[in-house]
């Protein structure tokens, strides 16, 4: 056997400063950043989970979507949720997903979906600060308004 390994490189790099970008305040600002953000003939078509990131003074690192599924689902796999939120440096995240329904009810896949990744996050000191829920005409579902987290 060779002594040859593979080398790993993990690497974030910024094309705009986040020092100069907005801070986020609360979860309309959240809301309405992202729904601008995102491609307005696929919102009403199929789920989409998308994560904001942001630095400890909640200033936007970036948007970053995880996955893309079918009608009524999306799966998210914790492993790169989280490979994507240490590798940017990521001390805050809101969570985002669509309802190409319309409805703004959380399910309760949401719901546990929202506490295992908000476990997991404790374990590496990052802050879930909301996960919400985008529907295709703008209107939105704070979990953190409404208590969930």
């Amino acid at each position: 056997m060779k002594n040859k390994v593979n080398e790993i490189r993990i690497s974030y790099r910024e094309k705009i400063r986040t020092s100069k970008s907005d801070a986020i305040k609360s979860s309309d600002d959240a809301a309405k950043l992202i729904y601008k953000s995102w491609d307005e003939s696929t919102i009403g078509l199929h789920e989409s989970f998308k994560v904001l990131l942001l630095n400890n003074s909640n200033k936007i690192k970036g948007i970053y979507q995880l996955s893309s599924g079918g009608i009524t689902g999306t799966l998210v796999d914790l492993r790169i949720l989280f490979a994507v939120i240490l590798k940017t440096l990521s001390v805050g995240v809101i969570l985002v997903h669509n309802h190409p329904s319309g409805k703004l009810k959380p399910s309760e896949v949401d719901k546990q979906l929202t506490t295992k990744i908000k476990d997991a996050a404790k374990l590496f000191d990052v802050n879930i600060l909301d996960h919400l829920i985008i529907v295709p005409n703008g209107s939105y579902y704070s979990f953190a308004d409404n208590g969930m987290l």
